[in-house]
């Protein structure tokens, strides 16, 4: 609820603060007195338009402050943390400054946010009616979360979260059946151009490495007329003009004779002569078979300058390396084997598809019938809160029509909507349009005691909802003011003191002049002082005695 209003340099307040309490809270005073500025400023704190011509004349700037006392499951600290704004404890504090220049700030718990989301928790808090201004119910897209809001509160709960459930497994499943449609269309239109580059991958037959072996082999080819003069100058070197094994095993001959002699001291030598004998040989043998091996082939060396060239052409008309020729053309395979068997899943995706629709539109249409059955309750409920209100040639009528399926969703298939008709053989139509200013708070006085208990507002305001009444009929509209404030707090502006003595705490606006200066007041009344206004509004400005006793029975009447 609205715990306290703070309200500077506002027209002729220059300093208020006003602490409201729970209930019907009830504000008087004559015309003109600054009701409305109470209300203006509220509007600046929850986000409405600002206008500098609102200043105080002198001041620099204006200020107004509302605080709000919240369950901590209130939809508003949703939106709070969305914003990555702190809040502490269960109270809110929007506040808002406008300065000479036009320019506004805004702030929620002293942290400066957007004017637009002031508004939208503003919205969120605080519902208003009146003769000029009224939010809320008059917006056609809240119809279908108030109906909503009744219905879970007189009917089944789970009906909503089927349909919830129902609506994404339905949008996961058309999700994949298009993914897998355009998956498939896309490749069928490649389909011959896959093809043709698998079957020319497939001649060209890459393979893991084969670059890397021939760029070595080319290599080798085209300097074997070199390598081999080497090789067969290094084999002459090696047997040409000196026996270099034969002096080897010569001189470890000599060496064998005297090494029983010896105590050892040639073993070593003899070992190194026996081992470089060997390897002399094995260098001859070894020379003579790279000579055998080479092939001086210069068809050959074209041979495998041509695979080359035709493996770095496929590389770069597919854009990947030689070495990943191989993994692109299983790329390719995979895709056609798609394309084979694309169709086949696509069809199973479709009877899913279709499958998980069928079980959404049955949650849809049951929470449609719930809905329809809510809407006659409703209709039934408000009927009956309009005659006592001087509304008894209006009806009032629940739309429920389906949407179209472009617009279905989580919500379901269903639009909502209130109409009304003031009198006999007029065609119902929407709230705002069909019902002049009183009327229409009067309307959605009925309606909102019908929805109290099942709404989400932090509080309701009614500016004048008993104007161009009296009578029986302001006591029918303050005695559902009452009924309403049990279940949210109320605060209504009103001139007429059947309303006035409902009031669980009562407040008067006054003006007042000194030093040729005027200013605006807010007061809280005891109960003599409150006998006394409402004695005013039955007698006017001569008080009497009968007024005062008029006063006392109706402030000993039931209040709220």
């Amino acid at each position: 609820m609205l715990t306290h209003l703070s309200i500077r340099d506002v027209v002729l307040v220059d300093k208020l603060d006003i602490d409201f309490t729970a209930g019907l809270c009830v504000l008087t005073g004559e015309t003109g007195a600054g009701k409305s500025i109470v209300l203006d400023a509220l509007g600046l704190a929850l986000g409405g338009r600002a206008d500098a011509s609102l200043i105080r004349a002198g001041a620099d700037g204006l200020g107004v402050s509302a605080v709000f006392a919240l369950r901590r499951k209130h939809r508003v600290f949703a939106v709070i943390a969305e914003q990555g704004l702190s809040s502490d404890d269960d109270a809110l504090v929007l506040r808002r400054s406008v300065g000479r220049d036009g320019r506004s700030r805004a702030f929620v718990n002293d942290q400066p946010v957007s004017v637009g989301l002031l508004r939208t928790l503003g919205e969120a808090l605080v519902e208003v009616h009146g003769q000029f201004e009224t939010h809320g119910l008059l917006d056609p897209g809240t119809h279908i979360e108030a109906l909503d809001d009744y219905r879970r509160s007189v009917g089944d709960q789970k009906l909503d979260q089927a349909c919830t459930v129902a609506w994404t497994a339905w949008r996961s499943a058309a999700e994949a059946l298009h993914t897998a449609q355009d998956t498939l269309a896309k490749a069928m239109a490649e389909e011959d151009l896959l093809r043709h580059n698998v079957s020319e991958l497939d001649r060209l037959n890459p393979k893991p490495g084969e670059e890397a072996k021939l760029t070595e082999t080319r290599a080798l080819m085209r300097n074997s007329e070199q390598i081999i003069a080497a090789v067969t100058e290094a084999r002459a070197a090696l047997i040409e003009g000196v026996d270099i094994e034969g002096a080897l095993r010569s001189a470890s001959n000599k060496l064998s004779r005297a090494a029983s002699q010896s105590a050892g001291r040639l073993d070593t030598a003899l070992a190194a002569l026996d081992r470089a004998a060997i390897e002399a040989a094995e260098a001859v043998n070894e020379l003579d078979r790279i000579v055998a091996g080479f092939e001086v082939d210069p068809a050959a060396l074209e041979r495998a300058e041509e695979r080359l060239f035709a493996l770095k052409a496929a590389a770069r008309k597919y854009g990947c390396t030689v070495a990943d020729l191989p993994t692109v053309a299983d790329d390719m395979r995979n895709r056609l084997s798609a394309i084979d068997g694309g169709a086949n899943r696509v069809q199973a995706l479709a009877a899913a598809e279709k499958t998980a629709r069928d079980a959404y539109e049955k949650a849809a249409k049951a929470l449609s019938a719930a809905r329809v059955k809510a809407a006659k309750q409703l209709d039934e409920r408000v009927a009956k809160e309009l005659p006592p209100l001087k509304l008894d040639k209006a009806t009032f009528r629940t739309v429920v029509a389906a949407k179209p399926e472009t617009s279905w969703s989580a919500s379901g298939i269903d639009q909502v909507a209130f109409e009304i008709a003031t009198n006999p053989g007029q065609p119902p139509g929407p709230l705002a349009k069909i019902a002049s200013g009183g009327e229409l708070a009067r309307f959605m006085l009925a309606l909102k005691v019908v929805l109290a208990g099942s709404q989400a507002r932090a509080a309701l305001i009614f500016d004048e909802v008993d104007a161009g009444i009296s009578g029986a009929t302001a006591n029918a509209v303050g005695e559902r003011l009452a009924r309403l404030a049990k279940s949210v707090q109320v605060l209504v502006v009103t001139h007429a003191p059947q309303v006035a003595a409902r009031g669980a705490a009562h407040w008067r606006v006054s003006k007042a002049t000194r030093a040729g200066h005027t200013t605006t007041k807010v007061e809280r009344l005891p109960d003599a002082a409150r006998r006394e206004e409402i004695a005013r509004m039955l007698a006017g400005d001569k008080i009497t005695d009968e007024a005062r006793a008029a006063a006392d029975s109706l402030l000993s009447g039931p209040l709220s």
